[in-house]
């Protein structure tokens, strides 16, 4: 029984140099996941933590009136937000999703269930009403085509993201977040640069 625990013990130990290790060489960080994931959020204290520079997509692509930005336009933002040292960027925008996933050196995808994400979307709204907040990153527009996108995610959207992380992100560490509280105890072992 004392061998088992100690074994335990040091496989804790070595999980847990790996992750200090990890967290240690992040430098150009893609957060991806469903809409009301908390992608944001992770992005702004995550680039708080590694003093990176945070780009917020739905920022970038929309104006303040709801117009989207041209494809050639957003694609060349990207580029040269990605050629930076230090970044976090979230936000899927699978159209043009390899540009950051061949950049960066994380990927995190943001796994939560279908259930927490249709929370986080109307948690959302309740807390900074419809419209956006360019510096935090809330864009908040809630329509069935916003429900629809989350509602369907999983099973749509999901599958093609993480065949473009395998294809596009071979050189990365991916991390998977299921969960508020598990991003939260992911986000405790980031230490502030």
């Amino acid at each position: 029984m004392m061998n088992i625990l100690l074994i335990s013990e040091n496989a804790q130990f070595q999980l847990q140099l790996r992750l200090s290790w990890s967290v240690m060489r992040m430098k150009k960080v893609a957060i991806v996941g469903c809409s009301g994931s908390g992608k944001s959020h992770l992005a702004r204290e995550l680039g708080r933590r590694l003093d990176a520079q945070v780009t917020h997509l739905d920022a970038v692509f929309y104006d303040d009136e709801w117009n989207a930005l041209p494809q050639e336009k957003f694609e060349a933002l990207q580029g040269d937000f990605c050629a930076a040292d230090r970044w976090v960027a979230d936000g899927n925008y699978n159209s043009t999703l390899r540009i950051r996933l061949e950049a960066c050196d994380t990927v995190i995808f943001m796994d939560v269930p279908t259930w927490a994400a249709l929370w986080g979307v109307f948690s959302r709204q309740v807390r900074h009403g419809a419209g956006q907040d360019q510096a935090s990153g809330v864009y908040n527009r809630i329509n069935w085509s916003v429900l629809r996108y989350v509602a369907t995610y999983r099973r749509k959207m999901r599958p093609r993201v993480l065949a473009k992380i395998d294809q596009f992100a071979g050189h990365a560490q991916v991390v998977f977040l299921t969960s508020r509280r598990q991003t939260r105890r992911w986000l405790e072992n980031v230490p502030s640069r």
